[in-house]
């Protein structure tokens, strides 16, 4: 076996042939042999040989990595239930972390002006993932990504995708950027707004104009790059997130419910209800308790259940969601981003 593995790797190496790491399991490769693989995609890419030298010197696998990949959870619970979703607010909508987002915000009106005519996205919402990313830039993570990145790739979990996001990572080191400067998560999401390496690359923005996409040390350009992705996955200028709602005794919640599955987050999205007009909604009992005109899709949302709070959910809600696609963590933001705007 490990001559066999050895025979790919020259094979790759000497026919110049850009192999892809995914073709072969970890089991069949050590860490060692897997990283040649890397290293010559990464060639066949354009990425320069001493970038690919500094990017992979004294690689060695991080198991630590590994472990906590593997503690994700990837199931539902045995009872197919959901925690409550309001404990999970109170620790993540405290007042800590509102009175540093309205901080934040009211430091970056400067620069949060123009973005917001720029890109149509609110100061708020922007400056509410900051802080629930990495505490407005207080914690960005400490792990080596091109060390996590091509140990997830070996590990071969999510081979693909991590060895998708370690190519990435060369093609920004290529640029110019330190080894050093490249720090983050375990799972490779790096700087204030904790972008992985591919959405680097296709939306971070010299929002500074200095030449460079510095979301490590620029707000300019952290905050630019948060309105560009949001603008990408489609906010809708205008509308906000969702608002809270008062619900009727007698609502048939079977009569709501979705039937349609979402091709992606299965979990998050079904907890959702169809989609209506508010017009809909107030026929049937809802009352949204802010304004919002009565031709607004939206979707019913009750987390935790009867007599607990409800909102009727926009668009821009699943905007949130493709930044990080989960009910806690959307709701979350929304929330602090409201509280910021007080």
């Amino acid at each position: 076996m490990f001559l066999r593995s050895i025979f790919l790797v020259c094979a790759a190496i000497v026919l110049g042939v850009p192999t892809a790491p995914t073709e072969v399991h970890s089991q069949e490769l050590s860490f060692d042999a897997y990283l040649q693989l890397l290293m010559a995609r990464a060639r066949s890419e354009g990425v320069s040989e001493p970038t690919i030298n500094r990017m992979t010197a004294g690689l060695s696998p991080n198991m630590r990595v590994i472990e906590l990949d593997r503690a994700q959870p990837g199931t539902p619970s045995a009872d197919g239930g959901y925690p409550p979703i309001a404990p999970y607010l109170s620790r993540h909508v405290d007042n800590a972390r509102i009175t540093g987002g309205r901080r934040a915000y009211a430091e970056s009106r400067n620069i949060t002006r123009n973005i917001e005519q720029k890109y149509g996205v609110p100061a708020e919402i922007i400056i509410a993932i900051w802080g629930h990313e990495t505490n407005y830039g207080s914690y960005t993570g400490n792990f080596d990504l091109s060390r996590s990145l091509a140990t997830l790739a070996w590990e071969g979990r999510r081979r693909e995708m991590f060895a998708n996001e370690w190519i990435a990572l060369a093609k920004i080191a290529d640029r110019g950027f330190a080894r050093s400067t490249m720090v983050g998560s375990w799972a490779g999401a790096f700087g204030n707004p904790q972008f992985l390496p591919s959405v680097y690359l296709r939306l971070a923005v010299d929002g500074d104009g200095d030449g460079n996409a510095d979301i490590w040390n620029s707000r300019a350009d952290t905050l630019h790059s948060i309105a560009n992705y949001f603008r990408d996955a489609g906010w809708r200028t205008g509308q906000p997130w969702g608002v809270r709602a008062t619900v009727p005794g007698n609502l048939d919640r079977a009569a709501i419910e979705s039937k349609l599955t979402s091709p992606v987050c299965a979990r998050v999205h079904e907890r959702h209800s169809q989609w209506k007009t508010v017009r809909e909604w107030r026929a049937l009992g809802i009352q949204p308790q802010k304004y919002l005109a009565d031709d607004v899709m939206t979707s019913f949302f009750q987390p935790d259940g009867p007599g607990k709070p409800a909102w009727l959910l926009t668009a821009n809600y699943r905007v949130i969601l493709e930044y990080n696609c989960s009910n806690y963590y959307a709701m979350s933001v929304g929330l602090l981003a409201d509280e910021i705007n007080q």
